[in-house]
């Protein structure tokens, strides 16, 4: 995928949910994977010329791991974009001294919190999280499939314990030009060292996605198009509502 095509996609989903007003400052979570930089790099290329000016700022919470950042570091002083490097003993919390059989869920909660903490104490007002079109997809059969309920995350959320707005300017990205982005511009990825990454039941909805696309193609389209329908009321567009 071409930065033009990125820029366009992430430029219309901003514009369609009203996420950026001037004079927003927003912190990008920084996990080190292909979402987040692909996230970092359009949002920091869109504020030359996209009409509301705000500014930007990376936050990269460390689980615990030792992760060598230098090339994260280059790549965000290469976009002038200051990144900040929050630590963390959130591994020890849920490996050791919890030992969770299901991680994920707890590690979510205490990674998004010191995210927050960290986004407020540095001047941010929102926070943007870089979920794509099949991550949208995924949650909902996840939701539907495991909660008996039609629900996924909403391209923006007030959070009112943090008093940030929750943004997700990739919702119309599709993971696979997310990976061609990646390897055309050589973002600086690392791999997430997290022993349950690959094994949770998001992967395993991803598959079955894979193979309802092999009998029905263009599922994913089909599915998100469901999702922005009307069904999931923060899904409606602010023009429509």
């Amino acid at each position: 995928m071409q930065l033009q095509t990125l820029l366009s996609k992430t430029r219309k989903a901003i514009d369609d949910y009203h996420m950026i007003e001037d004079g927003d400052t927003i912190a990008i979570g920084i996990s080190g994977g292909k979402d987040s930089l692909t996230l970092l790099y359009a949002m920091s290329e869109l504020r030359r010329f996209y009409p509301h000016k705000y500014n930007l700022k990376a936050i990269s919470v460390n689980l615990g791991y030792d992760i060598d950042y230098t090339k994260v570091e280059e790549f965000c002083r290469r976009l002038d974009v200051e990144l900040t490097i929050i630590p963390t003993q959130i591994k020890d919390i849920v490996f050791d001294i919890r030992k969770e059989e299901n991680p994920c869920s707890l590690c979510s909660k205490l990674r998004k919190g010191a995210f927050n903490d960290a986004a407020k104490e540095i001047g941010c007002n929102k926070t943007a999280y870089a979920h794509h079109k099949d991550d949208v997809i995924e949650t909902m059969l996840m939701s539907l499939i495991y909660e008996g309920r039609i629900h996924t995350f909403s391209p923006v959320t007030y959070l009112d314990k943090s008093d940030v707005t929750l943004i997700r300017p990739l919702i119309y990205v599709n993971e696979c030009d997310v990976t061609g982005f990646k390897n055309k511009y050589d973002l600086p990825v690392f791999k997430n060292p997290c022993p349950a990454d690959g094994y949770t039941k998001r992967e395993e909805v991803k598959e079955l996605i894979k193979q309802l696309n092999n009998s029905a193609p263009g599922i994913r389209d089909r599915l998100f198009r469901a999702v922005q329908s009307g069904v999931i009321t923060s899904w409606k567009k602010p023009d429509e509502q």
